[in-house]
């Protein structure tokens, strides 16, 4: 196929590029500067310079490509709705690949799938209106996908180290919220990166959690990240408040206790995560 992707200079975008180019796709990456599209060229795509409020190119692109996967974080919901509707647009009856989230779920109480009801904490509660908008293309002759991922690690690793690297570095020992026990379902993003050139063969209206089937507490991720730094395992408790104030509303969903499966995507994709053990990852630093 050929695909255009934005976000693909980023976090996950690099790992799906570097996928969907492993499978023989031909890639189109939207690229806000020059530096990214030198990136993105060198990486084997081809650049297409804009960025998510250049409506008119985001649709022009679309409408040369077979799939989009749209990876980049827009500003604000209406921002966000305004892009996806643009390159759903363009690309027609092709898939187009919308990216979520699991914090939308909030506590899942147990092993959850994406039948959860949704409970988001307000960091992301804006992603309802825009995913239902997304999905209801389904209905008009469009192929929507979405994939809500999980928490992210494996390469850059950039989210976790957010949450515990500045915290660590202050107090010499690796912190968590609360007592531990909540869990994270975690996804390396190599994997995820397979499930969005998955995705592209989809039936319209699918939801897929992008998750590999291992929930740790919290607890047990800072310990294995503690070791993995250096601090022989050391960790400590980081209060809810406290760590709203270091880090704002994001601390809300990192609190979240969440465990999911990725038992409809492996079977309807034949999607399978290879790596299944992050805590070995995280404790090799």
């Amino acid at each position: 196929m050929k695909v255009f992707i934005t976000g693909a200079s980023g976090y996950i975008g690099k790992a799906t590029v570097a996928a969907l180019l492993r499978h023989g796709h031909v890639v189109e990456a939207l690229a806000r500067s020059a530096r990214s599209a030198a990136a993105m060229s060198e990486a084997g795509a081809t650049p297409v310079s804009g960025g998510l409020s250049d409506l008119d190119v985001l649709t022009t692109a679309a409408s040369r490509a077979d799939a989009v996967i749209h990876l980049a974080q827009a500003d604000s919901a209406e921002a966000d709705l305004a892009a996806a509707t643009a390159m759903q647009d363009g690309v027609g009856a092709g898939t187009y690949v919308h990216t979520g989230g699991t914090w939308v779920y909030g506590d899942t109480d147990g092993i959850a799938d994406e039948d959860a009801a949704w409970n988001p904490p307000s960091i992301v509660a804006w992603r309802e209106e825009v995913e239902e908008k997304v999905l209801s293309r389904a209905h008009n002759g469009g192929r929507p996908v979405v994939i809500r991922p999980g928490l992210l690690y494996g390469g850059e690793n950039r989210l976790i180290d957010v949450f515990f690297t500045k915290p660590g570095k202050e107090s010499g020992a690796i912190p968590y919220l609360g007592d531990g026990t909540n869990h994270w379902s975690l996804v390396h993003v190599d994997d995820l990166a397979e499930l969005y050139v998955a995705a592209l063969n989809a039936k319209a209206g699918s939801v897929y959690n992008g998750v590999g089937g291992v929930d740790p507490t919290t607890h047990e991720i800072a310990t294995a990240i503690s070791h993995g730094a250096g601090l022989d395992g050391k960790t400590i408790s980081l209060s809810l408040n406290d760590a709203r104030a270091q880090m704002g509303p994001i601390a809300d969903a990192f609190a979240l206790d969440q465990r999911f499966t990725p038992a409809r995507a492996q079977a309807e994709l034949g999607w399978t995560p290879r790596h299944t053990d992050p805590l070995a990852i995280f404790a090799q630093g």
